[in-house]
């Protein structure tokens, strides 16, 4: 059985404010997410009646933002099953880990999941911006 991951964290693209408050509210009973300082948006949903913290991090790694949900309460067991979700519904390309990371891991593996349903792992090297 897969263990549910402890977090939730995936990156976007691109998306508008609206369609990912939708998404939330859909999914997650979330208000529309609120600013919380420069580039960040926060929001506090829920999942079978527990509390998810929810940050948005506009251009956290080479252009795409950071979403976290900071609880392991969530739809999803995995970052990879939120992304797939989150790809067909916002209809933009979703990145996320490949798994719990571990040392001795390769840092610049991640995995990509486009709309349609395509996805796989990919090098996405962190250029420190």
């Amino acid at each position: 059985m897969m263990e549910r991951y402890p977090d939730i964290e995936i990156y976007l693209a691109s998306v508008s404010l609206d369609a990912l408050n939708e998404w939330l509210k859909s999914t997650l009973i979330a208000p529309p997410l609120s600013p919380a300082g420069k580039g960040k948006w926060q929001t506090r949903g829920q999942y079978q009646g527990d509390c998810v913290p929810v940050l948005l991090v506009d251009k956290a790694a080479d252009g795409f933002a950071s979403l976290w949900f900071d609880s392991n309460h969530t739809p999803w067991m995995t970052d990879q099953e939120c992304a797939q979700q989150a790809a067909e519904a916002l209809q933009t390309e979703i990145r996320c880990s490949l798994g719990g990371w571990h040392p001795g891991d390769d840092p610049d593996r991640f995995w990509q999941v486009l709309p349609g349903g395509k996805e796989g792992a990919i090098e996405w090297p962190d250029s420190g911006r």
